[in-house]
């Protein structure tokens, strides 16, 4: 646009160079054109005074004085006739019809000319003028076709965000890989005007896999499913990369026992899914109109798409990943639980029943009963201990996230228990993986458990806070009997919560204290970064959307 009107400035100076010269050459045109006719009235009109002024003086009245004047006063109007005749051919019509252009040109109609005058000394100028106008209004196109190029290309520039803008939500907001790929394809499909869209992903033995369509016929796809990726276009884009565009469905259809769209099809599309340097598929659109009718940066917008895609893929491979991970270390978790409560709980019975045995042997009626008694009382801690377990791993993270998971446990707490919970939430943010969601939920449900069993508390606090910007906490406190040297004194099991506890903190890369008095109740705190080392799967995810942003 700089260059544009630089462009017209120049081209402006120009013409009013050229205007300033024929308005020169016009000055004299005018002057000797008007001067004859003025001369002769100024000479007739002196001529008719002197003799006007004779007559006036002379005393014997001569017969020539009469004539003369009145042939003076005819010359005279003759002259005036003649002046005001030219002054309006030359000067009043002209100016008349140049201002009737100015006004035109005003308006914005640069094309009309101004009306030539016939047998007048302004015709140069005019023409001059004519010449400059149609100069200026081919210089006013050209800078309209550019300025609606521009138009059109920052028109095409937000239409392609935009579309972006609609993946890129689409995107974000998919649970899972299949409703992630399903929705990218009635999305795309859309906006493109496609016909129909597939996804096919690379696997480790050379082939692609197609893990989603659209428009396909169910025997196309079960033959479509696994291709070879040196067979056609779509194994060599997800080999090598690039941007391939094939004429109708020839190539593709002589591997099927059917055509593979019902529908034409003009172009087939092949765009790469990227993940940094990394090919993980490709994405194909059947189009029923040639490509180029989409815009001069179909290319850029389709590969732009293929990177968020590929993005979008690897996330959720690195979530499913991190998930399978979770539910291992839930099942190791869950085991430890029931070796450290369970097993420990029916290895003292088994130690009750074999002493019980040997009383009955004795006969010692007293004791034996006495046994029988702790042996209930033992079988009756194992059965409340069992039902915690599994009332602990039922319950399950709600999909909304950590927060409404805490609120809902604390609802259920109160309502099983009676017991008065306070939950303060001063956290600036919640965005946690997965993984840490488990943790902290799982530590204040167990802290909550041994709230239950062993404080006798009337009132418990949750209080989650920022110890800093890049470090959370979580303080559960309790005005129970609190206890004294618990892990030396108590039964086997009784442990348990506790070390599970620091467990879990171990696998947040924090830590959890006990601070307790006996009849103080206790205070148990967690502390945890906000990004353990190589860890967070979300900070992953960011580097790798850098990285495509860099792309």
């Amino acid at each position: 646009m700089s260059a544009m009107n630089e462009a017209a400035g120049t081209e402006r100076s120009r013409l009013a160079s050229r205007l300033g010269e024929s308005a020169g050459v016009t000055d004299a045109v005018m002057l000797q054109g008007l001067m004859v006719p003025f001369s002769g009235l100024v000479i007739s009109l002196s001529l008719l005074a002197a003799v006007s002024l004779y007559s006036t003086l002379a005393v014997p009245s001569n017969g020539f004085i009469v004539p003369l004047q009145l042939t003076l006063i005819v010359v005279s109007g003759a002259c005036l006739a003649v002046l005001g005749y030219r002054l309006r051919a030359q000067l009043l019509v002209p100016f008349s019809d140049l201002r009737k252009w100015s006004q035109r040109i005003h308006a914005g109609n640069f094309a009309t000319p101004v009306p030539m005058p016939e047998n007048s000394e302004m015709a140069g100028v005019i023409r001059d003028i004519n010449n400059l106008s149609h100069e200026l209004n081919t210089l006013t196109e050209e800078m309209d076709i550019k300025v609606r190029a521009k138009t059109e290309h920052i028109a095409s520039k937000s239409r392609s965000l935009e579309i972006l803008y609609d993946i890129a939500t689409d995107l974000s907001t998919a649970r899972n890989l299949d409703e992630l790929l399903e929705q990218f394809l009635d999305t795309l499909m859309v906006l493109v005007d496609a016909g129909a869209a597939t996804v096919r992903l690379l696997t480790d033995n050379g082939q692609t896999y197609m893990v989603a369509s659209r428009g396909l016929s169910p025997g196309v796809i079960k033959q479509e499913l696994l291709v070879d990726v040196n067979r056609c276009l779509c194994g060599k884009i997800a080999r090598d990369g690039g941007f391939g565009i094939q004429k109708g469905l020839e190539q593709c259809n002589q591997f099927l026992d059917c055509a593979m769209l019902q529908g034409e099809c003009h172009e087939l599309i092949v765009v790469p899914l990227q993940y940094r340097d990394k090919i993980l598929g490709v994405y194909n659109l059947f189009l029923s109109r040639p490509s180029a009718e989409l815009g001069k940066d179909v290319r850029d917008l389709l590969n732009s798409i293929g990177m968020h895609l590929g993005l979008a893929v690897e996330k959720a491979r690195l979530d499913d990943n991190e998930r399978r991970l979770a539910i291992m270390e839930e099942r190791n978790m869950m085991g430890n639980e029931l070796h450290d409560s369970l097993a420990q709980s029916l290895v003292s019975m088994r130690l009750q029943t074999k002493m019980l045995g040997e009383l009955l042997f004795k006969k010692n009626t007293r004791a034996a009963q006495n046994e029988v008694r702790r042996l209930r009382s033992a079988v009756e801690e194992a059965h409340v201990s069992l039902r915690e377990l599994l009332a602990n791993f039922k319950t399950g993270m709600d999909a909304r996230g950590l927060i409404p998971s805490i609120e809902e446990l604390v609802t259920r707490f109160k309502d099983e228990t009676g017991i008065t919970v306070f939950l303060q939430n001063e956290w600036n943010e919640t965005s946690f993986t997965p993984a840490q969601e488990t943790q902290v939920y799982r530590i204040i449900q167990e802290a909550l458990a041994n709230v239950r069993k062993h404080s006798n508390a009337c009132t418990v606090r949750i209080l989650l806070h920022n110890l800093d910007d890049n470090s959370f906490n979580v303080l559960i406190e309790d005005d129970g009997l609190g206890f004294v040297d618990r892990e030396t004194n108590a039964r086997p099991g009784e442990n348990m919560g506790l070390n599970i506890m620091r467990e879990r903190a171990g696998r947040l890369h924090g830590e959890v204290s006990i601070e307790t008095e006996a009849g103080e109740g206790t205070r148990v705190c967690l502390a945890f970064p906000a990004n353990p080392d190589e860890q967070q799967s979300n900070r992953r995810f960011g580097e790798s959307r850098r990285a495509g942003t860099t792309h």
